[in-house]
Protein backbone atom coordinates (compact mmCIF):
# COMPACT_ATOMS: atom_id res chain seq x y z
CA UNK A 1 0.00 0.00 0.00
CA UNK A 2 1.29 3.39 -0.88
CA UNK A 3 2.30 5.58 2.57
CA UNK A 4 -0.49 8.34 1.60
CA UNK A 5 -3.17 6.00 0.87
CA UNK A 6 -2.39 4.32 4.44
CA UNK A 7 -2.60 7.53 6.50
CA UNK A 8 -5.73 7.91 4.40
CA UNK A 9 -7.16 5.13 5.88
CA UNK A 10 -7.92 6.50 9.72
CA UNK A 11 -9.62 9.18 8.41
CA UNK A 12 -13.50 9.55 7.14
CA UNK A 13 -13.01 9.43 3.32
CA UNK A 14 -15.37 10.30 0.02
CA UNK A 15 -15.83 7.87 -2.41
CA UNK A 16 -15.79 9.30 -5.30
CA UNK A 17 -17.82 7.89 -8.40
CA UNK A 18 -17.32 9.89 -11.88
CA UNK A 19 -20.73 9.83 -13.77
CA UNK A 20 -20.21 8.63 -16.98
CA UNK A 21 -23.43 10.64 -18.48
CA UNK A 22 -23.05 12.87 -21.44
CA UNK A 23 -22.52 16.47 -20.82
CA UNK A 24 -23.07 19.28 -23.24
CA UNK A 25 -23.12 23.66 -23.30
CA UNK A 26 -25.69 25.78 -25.32
CA UNK A 27 -21.95 26.34 -27.75
CA UNK A 28 -21.74 22.68 -28.81
CA UNK A 29 -25.73 22.80 -29.41
CA UNK A 30 -25.64 26.32 -31.88
CA UNK A 31 -22.98 24.17 -33.52
CA UNK A 32 -24.58 21.49 -34.11
CA UNK A 33 -28.20 23.06 -35.07
CA UNK A 34 -27.38 23.74 -38.84
CA UNK A 35 -25.57 20.58 -39.84
CA UNK A 36 -26.40 17.36 -41.31
CA UNK A 37 -25.02 13.64 -41.16
CA UNK A 38 -22.60 11.67 -38.60
CA UNK A 39 -20.48 14.65 -36.87
CA UNK A 40 -17.63 13.77 -34.36
CA UNK A 41 -18.29 15.78 -31.13
CA UNK A 42 -17.14 15.69 -27.68
CA UNK A 43 -19.54 14.67 -24.96
CA UNK A 44 -17.53 15.18 -22.06
CA UNK A 45 -16.19 18.46 -22.69
CA UNK A 46 -13.60 17.70 -25.27
CA UNK A 47 -12.16 14.90 -22.90
CA UNK A 48 -12.90 12.27 -25.40
CA UNK A 49 -14.61 12.61 -29.05
CA UNK A 50 -17.34 10.11 -30.43
CA UNK A 51 -19.92 10.35 -33.50
CA UNK A 52 -23.52 11.46 -33.56
CA UNK A 53 -26.38 11.66 -35.74
CA UNK A 54 -27.84 14.83 -36.92
CA UNK A 55 -31.18 15.51 -38.99
CA UNK A 56 -33.29 18.24 -39.47
CA UNK A 57 -32.42 19.45 -36.09
CA UNK A 58 -32.33 16.52 -34.09
CA UNK A 59 -29.86 14.81 -32.16
CA UNK A 60 -29.23 11.67 -31.56
CA UNK A 61 -27.10 9.80 -29.15
CA UNK A 62 -27.53 5.73 -28.90
CA UNK A 63 -31.23 5.17 -29.42
CA UNK A 64 -32.62 8.78 -27.64
CA UNK A 65 -33.53 12.12 -29.75
CA UNK A 66 -33.35 15.69 -28.75
CA UNK A 67 -34.72 18.41 -30.67
CA UNK A 68 -31.81 20.89 -30.86
CA UNK A 69 -34.59 24.21 -31.29
CA UNK A 70 -35.80 22.98 -28.23
CA UNK A 71 -32.70 22.34 -25.93
CA UNK A 72 -31.43 25.24 -27.23
CA UNK A 73 -34.25 27.67 -26.21
CA UNK A 74 -34.38 26.70 -22.89
CA UNK A 75 -30.28 26.11 -22.79
CA UNK A 76 -28.06 29.12 -20.53
CA UNK A 77 -24.29 29.69 -21.76
CA UNK A 78 -23.67 30.15 -18.55
CA UNK A 79 -24.59 26.33 -17.78
CA UNK A 80 -23.37 22.95 -18.18
CA UNK A 81 -26.50 20.23 -19.05
CA UNK A 82 -26.61 16.30 -18.92
CA UNK A 83 -28.44 14.18 -21.46
CA UNK A 84 -29.68 11.26 -20.35
CA UNK A 85 -31.80 9.28 -22.01
CA UNK A 86 -34.03 11.53 -24.12
CA UNK A 87 -34.12 14.24 -21.19
CA UNK A 88 -31.60 16.69 -19.76
CA UNK A 89 -30.71 18.95 -17.05
CA UNK A 90 -28.64 21.58 -15.65
CA UNK A 91 -25.86 20.86 -13.26
CA UNK A 92 -26.45 23.36 -10.34
CA UNK A 93 -28.54 23.38 -7.13
CA UNK A 94 -29.36 25.10 -4.22
CA UNK A 95 -28.37 23.06 -1.25
CA UNK A 96 -27.91 24.50 2.35
CA UNK A 97 -28.74 27.88 1.48
CA UNK A 98 -25.45 27.94 -0.91
CA UNK A 99 -26.15 27.91 -5.15
CA UNK A 100 -23.68 25.64 -6.29
CA UNK A 101 -23.56 25.42 -10.16
CA UNK A 102 -20.32 23.95 -12.92
CA UNK A 103 -19.54 27.26 -15.18
CA UNK A 104 -18.15 26.22 -18.40
CA UNK A 105 -15.53 28.75 -19.81
CA UNK A 106 -15.63 27.06 -23.92
CA UNK A 107 -17.53 24.30 -25.38
CA UNK A 108 -14.69 21.91 -24.76
CA UNK A 109 -12.51 23.03 -21.82
CA UNK A 110 -12.45 22.15 -17.99
CA UNK A 111 -15.47 24.33 -16.28
CA UNK A 112 -14.88 26.09 -12.89
CA UNK A 113 -17.52 25.30 -9.86
CA UNK A 114 -19.44 28.90 -9.03
CA UNK A 115 -20.49 29.17 -5.48
CA UNK A 116 -23.47 31.85 -4.83
CA UNK A 117 -22.02 33.70 -7.57
CA UNK A 118 -18.22 33.39 -7.30
CA UNK A 119 -16.04 31.76 -9.49
CA UNK A 120 -13.58 29.10 -7.72
CA UNK A 121 -10.95 29.60 -10.05
CA UNK A 122 -9.28 32.37 -12.31
CA UNK A 123 -11.15 32.10 -15.83
CA UNK A 124 -9.93 35.58 -17.88
CA UNK A 125 -7.25 34.75 -19.90
CA UNK A 126 -6.62 31.66 -18.46
CA UNK A 127 -8.29 28.46 -18.59
CA UNK A 128 -9.30 26.53 -15.19
CA UNK A 129 -7.68 23.47 -16.29
CA UNK A 130 -4.44 25.76 -16.74
CA UNK A 131 -4.88 27.94 -13.73
CA UNK A 132 -4.57 24.38 -11.87
CA UNK A 133 -1.36 23.21 -13.55
CA UNK A 134 0.15 27.09 -13.46
CA UNK A 135 0.15 26.15 -9.56
CA UNK A 136 1.50 22.92 -9.43
CA UNK A 137 4.24 23.58 -11.84
CA UNK A 138 5.53 26.74 -9.59
CA UNK A 139 5.97 24.48 -6.54
CA UNK A 140 7.50 21.88 -9.13
CA UNK A 141 5.66 19.01 -8.05
CA UNK A 142 7.52 15.44 -9.66
CA UNK A 143 7.29 11.67 -9.68
CA UNK A 144 7.29 10.35 -5.93
CA UNK A 145 6.55 13.39 -4.19
CA UNK A 146 4.26 13.19 -1.06
CA UNK A 147 1.34 16.36 -1.50
CA UNK A 148 -1.13 17.24 0.41
CA UNK A 149 -4.10 19.56 -1.41
CA UNK A 150 -6.18 21.66 0.82
CA UNK A 151 -9.80 22.42 -0.47
CA UNK A 152 -10.32 19.86 -3.22
CA UNK A 153 -13.19 21.41 -5.48
CA UNK A 154 -13.20 20.15 -9.03
CA UNK A 155 -9.23 18.45 -7.81
CA UNK A 156 -7.76 20.29 -10.51
CA UNK A 157 -4.45 20.74 -8.42
CA UNK A 158 -4.96 17.28 -6.89
CA UNK A 159 -5.21 15.71 -10.96
CA UNK A 160 -2.32 17.37 -11.92
CA UNK A 161 0.37 16.34 -9.36
CA UNK A 162 -1.34 13.09 -9.82
CA UNK A 163 -0.50 13.40 -13.37
CA UNK A 164 2.96 14.02 -12.44
CA UNK A 165 3.34 11.16 -10.52
CA UNK A 166 3.10 12.62 -7.10
CA UNK A 167 1.26 10.74 -3.89
CA UNK A 168 -1.92 12.65 -3.29
CA UNK A 169 -3.90 13.28 0.01
CA UNK A 170 -6.56 15.81 -0.59
CA UNK A 171 -9.22 17.48 1.76
CA UNK A 172 -12.65 18.64 1.27
CA UNK A 173 -15.40 20.27 3.16
CA UNK A 174 -18.15 20.76 1.56
CA UNK A 175 -19.51 17.22 0.20
CA UNK A 176 -22.24 19.09 -2.06
CA UNK A 177 -19.29 20.36 -4.15
CA UNK A 178 -17.69 17.14 -4.56
CA UNK A 179 -21.18 15.90 -5.42
CA UNK A 180 -21.05 18.09 -8.49
CA UNK A 181 -17.20 17.04 -9.56
CA UNK A 182 -19.01 13.46 -10.08
CA UNK A 183 -20.39 14.59 -13.35
CA UNK A 184 -17.25 16.34 -14.30
CA UNK A 185 -15.36 14.62 -16.81
CA UNK A 186 -12.62 16.85 -15.84
CA UNK A 187 -12.92 15.52 -12.30
CA UNK A 188 -12.97 11.81 -13.14
CA UNK A 189 -8.92 11.05 -11.43
CA UNK A 190 -10.63 11.85 -8.44
CA UNK A 191 -11.30 8.25 -8.01
CA UNK A 192 -8.02 7.70 -8.19
CA UNK A 193 -7.17 9.98 -5.04
CA UNK A 194 -7.98 9.68 -1.27
CA UNK A 195 -10.31 12.62 -0.69
CA UNK A 196 -10.78 13.19 3.49
CA UNK A 197 -13.74 14.78 4.10
CA UNK A 198 -14.14 16.93 6.74
CA UNK A 199 -12.85 20.39 7.70
CA UNK A 200 -9.17 21.01 7.19
CA UNK A 201 -8.42 23.25 10.12
CA UNK A 202 -9.05 19.92 12.43
CA UNK A 203 -8.11 17.41 9.96
CA UNK A 204 -3.95 18.69 9.30
CA UNK A 205 -3.80 18.61 13.03
CA UNK A 206 -3.71 14.85 12.89
CA UNK A 207 -1.74 14.18 9.49
CA UNK A 208 1.94 13.05 10.37
CA UNK A 209 4.80 16.04 11.38
CA UNK A 210 7.14 16.63 8.58
CA UNK A 211 6.03 14.23 5.53
CA UNK A 212 4.50 16.33 3.20
CA UNK A 213 7.05 17.24 0.36
CA UNK A 214 4.52 19.80 -0.96
CA UNK A 215 1.37 21.77 0.05
CA UNK A 216 -1.06 23.05 -2.17
CA UNK A 217 -3.70 25.21 -0.43
CA UNK A 218 -6.68 26.58 -2.32
CA UNK A 219 -9.33 28.00 0.00
CA UNK A 220 -12.45 29.65 -0.41
CA UNK A 221 -12.42 33.32 -0.06
CA UNK A 222 -11.52 34.81 3.86
CA UNK A 223 -15.13 35.56 4.16
CA UNK A 224 -15.91 32.10 3.83
CA UNK A 225 -13.21 30.33 5.15
CA UNK A 226 -11.10 32.94 7.39
CA UNK A 227 -10.01 29.45 9.48
CA UNK A 228 -7.92 29.07 6.96
CA UNK A 229 -6.01 32.05 6.95
CA UNK A 230 -5.43 32.17 10.07
CA UNK A 231 -1.52 31.71 11.64
CA UNK A 232 -2.80 28.58 13.63
CA UNK A 233 -3.47 27.15 10.62
CA UNK A 234 -0.43 28.18 8.98
CA UNK A 235 1.54 26.44 11.77
CA UNK A 236 -0.40 23.29 11.34
CA UNK A 237 0.71 23.45 7.96
CA UNK A 238 4.30 24.03 8.47
CA UNK A 239 4.19 20.84 10.99
CA UNK A 240 3.15 18.56 8.39
CA UNK A 241 5.74 20.11 5.62
CA UNK A 242 9.28 18.25 5.99
CA UNK A 243 12.06 20.38 5.87
CA UNK A 244 12.96 22.21 2.48
CA UNK A 245 8.96 21.48 1.49
CA UNK A 246 7.26 23.68 -0.77
CA UNK A 247 3.74 25.21 -0.34
CA UNK A 248 1.51 27.01 -2.80
CA UNK A 249 -1.20 29.19 -1.22
CA UNK A 250 -3.76 30.56 -3.61
CA UNK A 251 -5.44 33.93 -1.96
CA UNK A 252 -6.69 36.24 -4.92
CA UNK A 253 -7.58 39.76 -4.75
CA UNK A 254 -10.46 40.40 -2.75
CA UNK A 255 -10.80 43.99 -1.62
CA UNK A 256 -8.33 45.15 -3.74
CA UNK A 257 -10.87 48.17 -5.92
CA UNK A 258 -10.99 49.73 -2.04
CA UNK A 259 -7.80 49.53 -1.90
CA UNK A 260 -7.00 46.85 0.51
CA UNK A 261 -4.27 43.89 -0.29
CA UNK A 262 -4.89 41.15 2.09
CA UNK A 263 -2.06 39.16 0.32
CA UNK A 264 0.40 41.03 2.73
CA UNK A 265 -1.76 40.41 5.70
CA UNK A 266 -1.53 36.63 4.66
CA UNK A 267 2.50 36.56 4.15
CA UNK A 268 3.18 37.87 6.99
CA UNK A 269 1.35 35.41 8.92
CA UNK A 270 3.05 32.44 7.14
CA UNK A 271 6.30 34.25 8.22
CA UNK A 272 5.40 34.07 11.50
CA UNK A 273 4.90 30.29 11.06
CA UNK A 274 8.41 29.73 9.71
CA UNK A 275 8.02 29.91 6.37
CA UNK A 276 10.25 31.71 4.13
CA UNK A 277 7.39 33.78 1.79
CA UNK A 278 7.56 35.25 -2.05
CA UNK A 279 4.27 36.50 -3.31
CA UNK A 280 3.18 35.50 -6.54
CA UNK A 281 0.80 38.35 -7.89
CA UNK A 282 0.58 36.63 -11.50
CA UNK A 283 -0.69 33.47 -9.82
CA UNK A 284 -2.81 35.51 -7.26
CA UNK A 285 -1.10 34.16 -4.13
CA UNK A 286 2.15 33.02 -1.62
CA UNK A 287 5.00 31.01 -2.91
CA UNK A 288 6.43 29.52 0.29
CA UNK A 289 8.55 27.11 1.85
CA UNK A 290 10.09 25.23 4.81
CA UNK A 291 13.82 26.39 6.13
Amino acid sequence: MRVVEDIASSFDRYLYQYFEIPVVTKWLLDDLRYREGTIKISLDLGRSFTYVDVSEGVLKIDKFTYDLNVLIDDFRYDRIYILREGRYGDLAFFRDDIYYKLYPVAMYEAPTIEISGIKMHRVVEVTPWEDAGQKVELVNVREGHKVLDVCTGLGYTAIHSLNRGAEVLTIEKDRNVLDLAKYNPWSRELSEIPILLGDAYELVGDLPRNFFDIVIHDPPRMARAGELYSLDFYRMLYRVIRPGGRLYHYVGNPGHRRGKDIVKGVARRLKNAGFKVEIVRGLLGIYAFKI
